[in-house]
């Protein structure tokens, strides 16, 4: 079992930056490849971002590439997003996800979520 929980979230102007964090309480955090999915309102979830269990590889949508970075610190059991360049579409909940050995772009492969945080960017 792994349990997750998503902070800083808040709100934040257009240009600006946030960094969520993630963290990780159970066994063998580890082992898991972990990663951030978004949900608008109305709108489905989507994938933002990923890390391999050893941070060797990063994955990213396109549309957060070059200002979103994904990092972890398994000694910490903690995962972090740092946001730049906000724009007022990365609005929405982000949730922190988890899944053993591989995670994908595909949410339906996930095995543990976290409750989600809520970004709001103003324009």
């Amino acid at each position: 079992q792994l349990q997750l929980v998503e902070s800083g979230g808040g709100l934040v102007q257009a240009g600006g930056s946030l960094r969520l964090a993630c963290l990780a309480s159970g066994r063998s955090f580890y082992i898991y490849a972990v990663g951030w999915f978004r949900q608008a309102p109305g709108k489905e979830r989507e994938f933002v971002a990923a890390i391999s269990w050893n941070g060797g590889d990063t994955f990213y949508a396109d549309s957060v590439k070059g200002r979103f970075t994904i990092s972890r610190d398994n000694a910490k059991n903690t995962m972090s997003l740092q946001m730049n360049s906000l724009k007022p579409e990365d609005t929405a909940v982000y949730y922190c996800a988890a899944k053993r050995f591989v995670l994908t772009a595909d949410g339906a492969q996930v095995e543990y979520w976290g409750k989600g945080t809520l970004v709001t960017v103003s324009s």
